[in-house]
């Protein structure tokens, strides 16, 4: 007769389903897993959701270039273009490179992914902890751009542009908590609006310069200088180039989130890239020029385009509300990047175990909630910090950037130099990609080498310009950071060494097992706790702590007719304590524990009708859990008790 075979294990689709609630309905329903493939992106809500970033730089790029340049006076405004167009050309360089890691790296993970492949884990920590910190950044600096925005247009509402800004902060995750396809879809138009009333606001302006009906600033702010120097220094071209180099920022968004995108993944997110940058140093360039002939003074009361606006549609009429609008729109969506971006990124470092695992979990609706809700937090916080002050928080921004952008080239130029070494029909298959013969590798290493140098320059020019202004915090920040990666890292490797059962040879017997039982009273929870007790073993314990004589009388009483033969030890406490002499009993008791002996605590526990009645209870489970955590061979136990009242 055969055997009937039996599985060793059943698989089974659960039946529950989330009930509605108060964040169903602010974030939506639950998604299931299958649900994941139905959430991609193409290629124009893609650009919403990952070039929002880098195209709301744009806002403020030109601004910060001549905040430098203001120290040599106003005569020195005129630098602003041709640095603008050193800007772009190293824009153009980091684009065809990062469009090459797209192709490379289908599966996403940008710098983090291709420095962990070819350069090895400390290069990728690196990495991680630099985007990391340029995302959090971003948040804080695009929407204090946008409300600085808002109060150029509304003055009365500078005292509370903290407020806003935070306010702004925690509705973009609210968005983003309801998933990619979601927040792409609700930032898709007010997107586009931008680009539009730019380029109109960019096209007008150009007609009227070469029509020479621009004209200049009606009523510029006043020009504030902290310092003044005299003459225009190479250093201070450097500054200023290393300030308006922000208008990188974000160009590495889409090779992160590849997998956002709908099938063919590269070819749409490769797309994504040329039209970001295309539309990102077409407006650029064209704000710097118009800039400098209008004569646009740098001031925190009014952006440099809002006067840009005002002096091309002849005043702060319907048009100009519009530019101030659409831009304010577009910084705020700018923070919708990180919050796509941050949270991707954290899991893969988190799938590596260099960042708590929780964060490698997605939420209801597909996303990475935790890293979002945390992402929010932590730029709330810089806000307050500083104030939400653009000048104060843009000596911090992008030198993170520029030194991910540096290890991402070096990585891609390895990863060529590697390939070159392979026969055309063999293939390797890494962590992140497949390795495979490439005839053209030569020229591809070319380029990843040489924007490996452009933005290595770049980071250094940056970091000793900006050092004194407050980039010294994140040159401090981003060792800290990979030092807490390492940490967090050794922590999971030692505890999969302790849980390993390699070697581990047959589980060891428990001989024998003892139960304390403390009891407050003698009432149907404690008869119910002891009946499960009894059913583990016969050697159970029941301990009561006295400091009424009277009450204590009673119990005993009570316990010889309901106790079922159990022993019952009564500790004295003269001093009306009640978890510390029981936690001495317990430690006495596990002193003399036998070899492979088990403790266990069984705890009583009511349980209220209402959850707030828990708050009239000792909740001495808790109290023992928290006391004994680290105490080897002892198990505590709830039995919970429901009470109808």
């Amino acid at each position: 007769m055969d055997e009937e075979q039996t599985p060793s294990a059943l698989r089974k689709i659960s039946a529950y389903s989330p009930r509605r609630s108060l964040s169903t309905w602010l974030i939506g329903r639950p998604l299931q897993t299958a649900d994941a493939p139905h959430q991609t992106i193409g290629k124009a809500i893609g650009l919403a959701v990952f070039a929002s970033d880098a195209l709301s730089s744009t806002a403020y790029a030109t601004q910060e270039i001549l905040v430098i340049l203001a120290a040599a006076g106003a005569a020195a405004f005129g630098l602003a273009f041709p640095i603008s167009i050193a800007i772009v050309i190293l824009l153009i360089i980091v684009a065809l490179s990062y469009e090459q890691t797209i192709h490379a790296y289908p599966g996403g993970g940008g710098a983090y992914i291709v420095a962990r492949d070819n350069l090895g884990e400390l290069p990728a920590q690196i990495a991680g902890a630099a985007l990391l910190t340029d995302y959090i950044l971003t948040v804080a600096v695009s929407v204090s751009s946008g409300v600085a925005q808002i109060v150029s247009a509304f003055e009365g509402l500078f005292d509370y542009r903290i407020y806003i800004a935070v306010a702004l902060v925690f509705i973009v995750m609210l968005v983003n908590l309801r998933g990619v396809k979601e927040s792409g879809a609700a930032f898709a138009i007010p997107t586009f609006f931008f680009v539009v009333i730019m380029y109109l606001t960019v096209g007008v302006g150009m007609f009227r310069f070469f029509q020479g009906s621009l004209g200049e600033v009606i009523n510029p702010p006043h020009l504030e200088l902290s310092t003044l120097i005299q003459g225009i220094t190479p250093f201070l071209i450097l500054h200023a180039f290393s300030s308006g180099t922000a208008a990188l920022t974000g160009i590495e968004a889409i090779s992160n989130g590849i997998t956002a995108f709908k099938e063919p993944r590269s070819r749409n997110a490769g797309i994504t890239l040329i039209w970001m940058a295309a539309i990102l140093s077409s407006l650029f360039l064209g704000i710097s020029f118009l800039a400098t002939r209008i004569g646009a003074v740098p001031s925190e009361a009014e952006t440099v385009i809002s006067q840009l606006g005002r002096t091309v549609f002849g005043g702060e009429g319907t048009l100009y509300l519009l530019v101030i609008a659409g831009t304010t729109i577009i910084l705020i969506m700018a923070t919708n990047t990180s919050f796509a971006d941050f949270p991707r990124l954290s899991a893969l470092i988190a799938q590596d175990r260099f960042l708590p695992r929780q964060l490698a979990f997605r939420g209801s609706r597909l996303v990475y909630s935790r890293g979002i809700v945390a992402l929010a937090l932590i730029a709330s916080l810089l806000i307050v910090v500083f104030k939400a002050s653009v000048s104060a928080l843009i000596p911090l921004y992008a030198i993170g950037v520029f030194l991910s952008f540096t290890l991402s080239q070096l990585g891609m130029s390895r990863r060529w130099w590697k390939i070159g070494r392979l026969s055309p029909d063999a293939e390797i298959h890494e962590r992140g990609s497949i390795l495979r013969y490439d005839p053209k590798w030569q020229l591809k290493m070319l380029i990843n080498g040489f924007g490996a140098i452009c933005t290595a320059i770049v980071m250094i020019v940056f970091a000793v310009t900006k050092f004194r202004d407050g980039a010294w915090f994140v040159l401090v920040l981003i060792p800290l950071l990979v030092g807490g990666f390492v940490a967090i890292h050794l922590h999971y490797r030692n505890l999969a060494m302790s849980l390993s059962l390699e070697d581990y040879g047959a589980p060891p017997r428990i001989p024998r097992h003892r139960v304390i039982l403390p009891i407050s009273g003698v009432h149907r929870g404690s008869l119910a706790a002891l009946r499960y007790a009894k059913a583990l073993t016969n050697d159970v314990t029941a301990v009561h702590i006295s400091t009424e004589e009277e009450e204590t009388e009673k119990l005993r009483k009570k316990w010889e007719q309901w106790g079922d033969g159990v022993r019952l030890v009564i500790l004295e406490s003269p001093y009306r304590l009640l978890l510390e002499p029981l936690l001495t009993y317990i430690e006495e008791i596990a002193a003399k524990r036998q070899p492979n002996e088990i403790i266990t605590i069984i705890v009583p526990q009511f349980v209220p009708k209402r959850w707030y009645h828990n708050l009239l209870h000792t909740q001495t489970a808790l109290w023992l859990r928290l006391a004994l955590l680290f105490q080897p061979g002892i198990v505590i136990t709830d039995v919970p008790y429901q009470i109808d009242q």
